[in-house]
């Protein structure tokens, strides 16, 4: 499991969701954010839009790109 920075794990499983799904369909940057606005809206992942997780999921997903 990665860690994005949520206060759950359930938050970082559903972030990584998010992340991964958007690597196989080749969505943009700007989809992945769209997608984290989406999820901070749900109780408890209130936390999704958060500067320190924004910056894990930035990066993960560029990882993505090298490969």
């Amino acid at each position: 499991m990665s860690y994005f920075g949520m206060f759950s794990n359930a938050g970082d499983a559903a972030v990584k969701h998010i992340v991964d799904c958007a690597i196989e369909d080749g969505s943009t940057w700007l989809e992945v954010y769209q997608e984290l606005v989406n999820l901070s809206k749900v109780k408890s992942f209130e936390e999704a839009t958060d500067t320190a997780v924004r910056e894990y999921v930035w990066s993960y997903y560029h990882e993505s790109e090298k490969v």
